[in-house]
C-alpha cells in the first residue's frame, strides 16, 4: 500500500454520546482497524476524517430503514481511494463487520455491500492502470523510428514492473512473453508458461461466451474484452481474476498480437462466494434456503424450451414438531432438523433432486424434468421411508412423521408462485387427512381450497365495508308456541357472488382465525339488537342465542370481549345463551373452562348445539357448565321419514333417550329442524321443551322480529 489523500466526501456524523453501545463499540474497533493499516502512511487530520465519513457510512447502512445498500458500497470505495488496497484489510474489515449484528437479517446484505464496493474501487483503479498500458502499447507500435528504441524500453519498464500479470502472445494462441507477476501467479517460470498455448488454459468454471469473444478477437471483429475468469496454478490450485485481452496491430491495421492482463481476484472472489453462499443456505441444516430455491425453480420456468416440459414438487411439513420444540427445547428441536435435513440430503441429492428448507419444519424438494405423478409419489414414499426409523437426540430416541403434498404438472401450464401454493394447499390436505402421509393434487379441490383462502383474505375488508348481516331464527315453546329466544344467524352480502350463508365462510373464518374479529362482531350486533327490543317489549322480548366456535371459547380476550359487549349493548347478561357445537365440546381439563364457567357466574347461559352427533363427548355433560342442548335436526328427520307402521321407530326412541338424559341433569331440550305440526305434536309428547325450524319461523331480518313480537304483545293484552 502506498500513503495518499483522502477525497472522502463530508458526512455528518452523531456526537459519539448520542450512539448505541455496539455502534459505539464498532466505531472505536473500526479507528484501531484503519489506524494500524495506515497510522503512519497518512497525515493524523486526513485518517481522522476517513474515519469519521466510513464509519457514518456504515452505521446508516446498518441502522437507517430502509436499508440502502449504498452506503456500505460507498464505505468500501472510499478505503480503496485513499490506497486500503491489500485484501487483508478487506477481509478484517469484513469479518468485523459481521461480528457488529444488526436488528434484522441485513448482516450478510451489508457485508456483501461494502465488499463489492470496495471490489468495484479496486477493480476502477486497476483499470485504468491497465488502459494506460494499453495506451503504451499503442504507443510503442506508432512512435516513429527514431523514438521506437525509448519506447520500447519504457514499455519493457512497465511490463516487468507491473503488478498485474501481463502475458503477450500471438495469434496462433502461442504464448510469446510474459511478466514477472503473471509467474507468480500461475507458480511456475516463464519458461514453462510459454509452452503453453491460450486454447490450453480453458476452465470448467469459465462464463459463457468467453472463447466466442477471444476467437472474435483474433479474427479482428473486436478489438479487446473483459470479463472475470479462473486459472489452474502449476500447483493446482484455482486463481480467480479479471481479465482484459486487447488486440494489437501493425500500422497497417493488421492484427498481429494480443496482450492479456489479469488482476488476481481470488479473494474478493472468495469473500463474495462466501457471502453468496450464507445468503442461500440455511445456517442451521446447510441446505438451500428458501432464496436459493425460487432462483432454482423460476430459473426452470425461464430456460424451459419443450412445451411438453414437466416438473414436481413435493412439500414437506413435518407433524407434531412444535410439541417436540415445547417441550424438549429449542436446542432439541435444532438437532432434529438437522438429522432430518441429513437424510432428505441423503436420499434424494444422489437422484438429482434439489431438498431446500423454507423455515421452521418445512422442507421443498424439486423434481427437474419430471416423467409423470408416479415420480413424485415416488419421492414422497422415499422421504416418508427415511423418516421412519427414529432419530437419537441425546439419549432418546425421537419419532417424527411428515406431511407431503405432491405436485406435478406441466411448465406451460402454470406458474412458479401458482405451483408453490398449489404444493402448500396439498400438504395441507395431507395433514388433514391424517398427516404421516402424502397426498397428489387435485385440481378441482385445489380450486376449492384456494377458493375458501381467497374468501378469508376477504373477511376483514368485508367487515370495514359493512358487508355482514344478521338474521335471526326464532326458538319456539312446545307448550304454548310463543317465540322465547332467536338465534343469531350471520350472512355475507359478497359483492361477486351475492348473500352467502355461514355453511359457505365460517369453516374459512375458523381455520385463518378470522373468526375472532367476526364472532365478536357478531355479538355485538345481536346483543344491542336484543337490548333494543327488552327496551320496548320488556318480559316479551324474546332471549339471544349466538353459536361460540371453539377457538373463540379458547380465545383468552373472550370473557373481556363479552363483559365489555354486555356493558355497551346495556343487555342483562341472562338474556345471552351461548351455543358451542357437540363436535367441539371441550374435555374436562380443557384450558378454556374456567372461563366459560366466569360466564355463567356472570348470568350468561350455555347450551350444546347439535347434540347427539358426538356421543364420545356424553361423559362431558356433567363437567360443563351448561343449562341446555338442542337435539340435532338429523334426529327430527329420522323421526319424520320413519314408515307409518313403524310402532316405535328409531329416531323416537333416540330422542326419547336424549330427552331423558338432558332432564335427568336439569337441562332444557330444544328440538331442531323442525318442519311440520306433526314433528311440533311428536317432539311433545317425547317432551321436547322448544323447537326451532320453518313451521316456527325461517331466519328473518330484525324488523320482521319486531312485528312478530308486537303482535305477540297485542294478541296477550287483548286477552
Amino acid at each position: 500500500m502506498r500513503p495518499g489523500g483522502s477525497g472522502a466526501p463530508v458526512v455528518n456524523t452523531p456526537a459519539a454520546g448520542t450512539l448505541d453501545a455496539p455502534s459505539a463499540r464498532f466505531r472505536d474497533a473500526w479507528s484501531r482497524l484503519l489506524h494500524a493499516e495506515h497510522g503512519a502512511m497518512l497525515s493524523p487530520a486526513v485518517l481522522g476524517a476517513l474515519v469519521s465519513t466510513t464509519a457514518e457510512l456504515l452505521r446508516r447502512a446498518h441502522d437507517d430503514d430502509p436499508f440502502d445498500v449504498a452506503s456500505a458500497e460507498q464505505a468500501g470505495s472510499l478505503l480503496v481511494e485513499a490506497h486500503f488496497t491489500d485484501s487483508g484489510v478487506l477481509a478484517r474489515a469484513v469479518a468485523l463487520l459481521q461480528s457488529w449484528p444488526a436488528a434484522d437479517d441485513r448482516g450478510p446484505a451489508l457485508t456483501g455491500a461494502f465488499a463489492a464496493g470496495w471490489s468495484a474501487a479496486l477493480r476502477e483503479r486497476t483499470l485504468r492502470e491497465q488502459e494506460s498500458m494499453r495506451l503504451a502499447v499503442d504507443m510503442a507500435r506508432k512512435g516513429a523510428e527514431k523514438a521506437l528504441f525509448a519506447s520500447e524500453a519504457r514499455f519493457q519498464a512497465v511490463f516487468e514492473t507491473a503488478a498485474i500479470g501481463i502475458g503477450i502472445g500471438d495469434l496462433d494462441g502461442n504464448i510469446l512473453a510474459v511478466n514477472g507477476a503473471l509467474e507468480g501467479m500461475f507458480g511456475a517460470p516463464a519458461s514453462e508458461i510459454r509452452n503453453l498455448s491460450v486454447d490450453m488454459l480453458v476452465h470448467p468454471e469459465d462464463a459463457p461466451g468467453v472463447w466466442d469473444a477471444y476467437r472474435e478477437l483474433i479474427t479482428g471483429k473486436r478489438e479487446h474484452f473483459q470479463c472475470d475468469k479462473p486459472y489452474y496454478r502449476r500447483d493446482g490450485e484455482v486463481i480467480w481474476t479479471h481479465l482484459t485481452v486487447s488486440l494489437i496491430r501493425d500500422e497497417e491495421g493488421v492484427p498481429r498480437y494480443q496482450v492479456a492482463m489479469l488482476e488476481d481476484i481470488t479473494d474478493p472472489h472468495r469473500m463474495q462466494e462466501r457471502l453468496r453462499y450464507q445468503a442461500t443456505h440455511d445456517p442451521l441444516t446447510g441446505l438451500p434456503n428458501r432464496t436459493a430455491f425460487f432462483e432454482r425453480l423460476e430459473g426452470l420456468f425461464e430456460e424451459s424450451t419443450e412445451p411438453a416440459a414437466r416438473f414436481g414438487l413435493c412439500s414437506v411439513d413435518l407433524d407434531g414438531f412444535k410439541g417436540i420444540n415445547d417441550s424438549l427445547g429449542h436446542e432439541a428441536g435444532d438437532q432434529l432438523l438437522a438429522l432430518v435435513s441429513d437424510r432428505l440430503q441423503s436420499c434424494l441429492a444422489p437422484m438429482g433432486h434439489l431438498v431446500a428448507r423454507l423455515g421452521g419444519d418445512e422442507f421443498i424438494v424439486l423434481l427437474e424434468h419430471c416423467r409423470g405423478p408416479q415420480e413424485g409419489i415416488a419421492v414422497a414414499q422415499t422421504v416418508l421411508g427415511a423418516l421412519a426409523p427414529p432419530f437419537l437426540i441425546g439419549d432418546q430416541q425421537l419419532g417424527i412423521r411428515a406431511s407431503i403434498g405432491v405436485v406435478e404438472q406441466q411448465i406451460s401450464a402454470t406458474t412458479p408462485g401458482a405451483a408453490m401454493r398449489s404444493a402448500d394447499l396439498t400438504m395441507y390436505r395431507a395433514k388433514k387427512e391424517g398427516r404421516g402421509r402424502w397426498t397428489l393434487f387435485d385440481p378441482e379441490r385445489n380450486a376449492v381450497a384456494a377458493s375458501k383462502y381467497a374468501m378469508s383474505v376477504r373477511i376483514p375488508m368485508a367487515l370495514d365495508r359493512g358487508e355482514f348481516f344478521i338474521e335471526y331464527q326464532p326458538l319456539c315453546s312446545l307448550s304454548d308456541g310463543a317465540m322465547v329466544a332467536v338465534e343469531a344467524l350471520v350472512r355475507w352480502r359478497h359483492p361477486e357472488l351475492g348473500v352467502l350463508g355461514p355453511d359457505e365462510f365460517i369453516t374459512s373464518a375458523e381455520d385463518s382465525g378470522l373468526i375472532i374479529p367476526l364472532g365478536r362482531w357478531v355479538l355485538l350486533q345481536a346483543c344491542e339488537q336484543t337490548a333494543r327490543w327488552a327496551a320496548r317489549f320488556g318480559s316479551a322480548a324474546p332471549r339471544i342465542n349466538v353459536n361460540l366456535a371453539v377457538r373463540q371459547a379458547r380465545n383468552a380476550g373472550l370473557l373481556a370481549d363479552i363483559d365489555r359487549i354486555l356493558r355497551t349493548s346495556g343487555l342483562e347478561p341472562g338474556r345471552l345463551q351461548l351455543e358451542i357445537t357437540e363436535s367441539a365440546m371441550l374435555g374436562p381439563r380443557d384450558p378454556a373452562l374456567p372461563a366459560l364457567r366466569a360466564l355463567v357466574d356472570m348470568g350468561v347461559s350455555l347450551t350444546v348445539d347439535d347434540f347427539g352427533t358426538g356421543w364420545s363427548n356424553l361423559a362431558y355433560l356433567r363437567h360443563l357448565p351448561v343449562s341446555g342442548l338442542k337435539i340435532a335436526g338429523s334426529f327430527v328427520e329420522d323421526l319424520r321419514t320413519a314408515p307409518a307402521e313403524e310402532g316405535d321407530p328409531l329416531g323416537q326412541r333416540i330422542i326419547g333417550g336424549l330427552v331423558s338424559l338432558a332432564h335427568s341433569l336439569g337441562l332444557t331440550v330444544t328440538a331442531e329442524g323442525v318442519e311440520t305440526e306433526a314433528d311440533a305434536a311428536r317432539l311433545r309428547e317425547l317432551g321436547c321443551d322448544w323447537a326451532q325450524g320453518w313451521y316456527y319461523g325461517r331466519p328473518a331480518r330484525p324488523g320482521d322480529i319486531t312485528r312478530r313480537i308486537a303482535e305477540a304483545a297485542n294478541s296477550a293484552a287483548a286477552r
